[in-house]
């Protein structure tokens, strides 16, 4: 049978907590589902992104989990948490940190600079719909990249844009009234 590891542990709470928020929180917690029909128009539901980010946090468990069990045991398994892991989860936390700040505050800003009427009244016209989104995402997506290449490149920020963007497009596109976060809370 193979070892308990942190891996194995930490797949299967990642998918036993996934799936409790999924089944339970998220129908709880949302006025429609996923996808709802109004009039003979498509628009996205209130359980939509809670539901595609447990999804994946699922597969993340299910794959992590797998992996963990079918590995060999080969010796001691590592230490506890150390200076270097708690810098890397520092390291981690500011990168998160600063994503957000910048997705909920370039749209806002840029407007307030560049416009008289504020950022409420465009959060859903382009570009504005896009800015603090795609800005975050990219910085979110660039700096873990380059975290796992140990270097910073302007390659990792090209893939960072095109990855939020084309998030950005797959969850905007098809819903016309559709506001990508933060928008619908400004």
């Amino acid at each position: 049978m193979p070892r308990l590891t942190a891996d194995l542990v930490l797949g299967l709470a990642a998918l036993a907590l996934a799936l409790a928020a999924l089944l339970f929180w998220v129908p709880a917690d949302t006025g429609s589902g996923i996808v709802e029909r109004i009039r003979g128009q498509y628009r996205i539901g209130d359980a939509m992104g809670p539901a595609v980010a447990f999804g994946i946090l699922i597969l993340a468990g299910i794959v992590l989990a797998i992996e963990a069990w079918l590995k060999p045991a080969s010796g001691p398994g590592p230490s506890g948490l150390g200076s270097a892991q708690l810098g890397f989860l520092l390291l981690l936390f500011v990168i998160f940190m600063i994503s957000l700040l910048a997705m909920r505050w370039t749209g806002p800003a840029l407007a307030s600079l560049l416009t008289e009427g504020g950022y409420r009244s465009l959060r859903a016209s382009l570009p504005w719909k896009y800015l603090g989104y795609v800005t975050g995402g990219t910085i979110l997506v660039g700096s873990l990249i380059a975290l796992a290449e140990r270097r910073i490149s302007v390659r990792a920020f090209v893939i960072g844009f095109f990855a939020a963007l084309l998030l950005a497009m797959f969850y905007d596109l098809p819903f016309r009234d559709f506001l990508l976060p933060p928008n619908g809370d400004l």
